[in-house]
């Protein structure tokens, strides 16, 4: 029984791994296809999206396989309940990505105003929080868990960074305004993206300790 049960986490595991994977690719493409101004590279995302739906499923119907047949306790229930609120987090990582390349599909008719070097590495960043929020999960790892909420800092850094150049573009050029809030939109998913991730990493800590930080902001509030 309990051989079952440990391939069955494996496959979890390496479910998680792929559906990442595949975030990380669409939200790559969405920024490649911002850097390209191409428009069909962008209308790739939405396959990307549809396939990350149905790796969630996967995984759902996969802990509730684990719920129901193998009855965890413990510290097994805890692995299985943070991988179902990991995949919601997951998923809206995936829905911002196809809202960013819907949004490139706007700003590819026109010049840029700002060269979106800083919402490049806005991505390079959220992108490092999710793959390293998912492999702390797989390695039951609390410091890198830790080390992913930090990183929101340089994530919220960049935001505020661009959103300051934006508004004096705007000043500058009023007419650019439709473009300076679309790219600011960009930079916000990319914000709340980073927030995702450390959602993630915050469930990997209530996995590994069986506190999560809201609770103790609730208990201390």
């Amino acid at each position: 029984m309990r051989n079952k049960f440990d391939e069955q986490l494996l496959e979890l595991n390496n479910k998680l791994i792929e559906m990442g994977e595949l975030i990380e690719h669409s939200i790559s493409t969405a920024v490649e296809a911002l850097l390209t101004q191409n428009i069909e590279l962008a209308a790739t995302v939405k396959a990307d999206e549809r396939e990350s739906d149905k790796k969630e499923r996967q995984i759902e119907a996969l802990c509730f396989e684990l719920l129901l047949r193998q009855q965890p306790v413990a510290t097994d229930l805890r692995v299985i309940s943070a991988a179902l609120k990991m995949i919601t987090d997951m998923e809206r990582i995936a829905d911002q990505a196809e809202d960013i390349a819907e949004i490139v599909k706007y700003l590819a008719a026109t010049p840029p105003i700002k060269q979106p070097e800083d919402i490049s590495k806005m991505a390079k960043a959220t992108k490092k929080m999710l793959k390293e929020s998912i492999d702390s999960f797989v390695k039951k790892d609390l410091e890198l868990a830790k080390a992913v909420i930090e990183h929101d800092d340089v994530v919220d850094e960049l935001f505020m960074t661009i959103r300051k150049d934006l508004i004096n573009i705007v000043h500058e050029k009023p007419e650019s305004g439709e473009q300076a809030f679309d790219l600011l939109m960009i930079a916000k998913y990319f914000e709340r993206i980073g927030d995702h991730a450390s959602n993630i990493a915050e469930w990997v800590i209530f996995m590994i300790t069986g506190t999560h930080k809201r609770s103790v902001k609730t208990e201390n509030a």
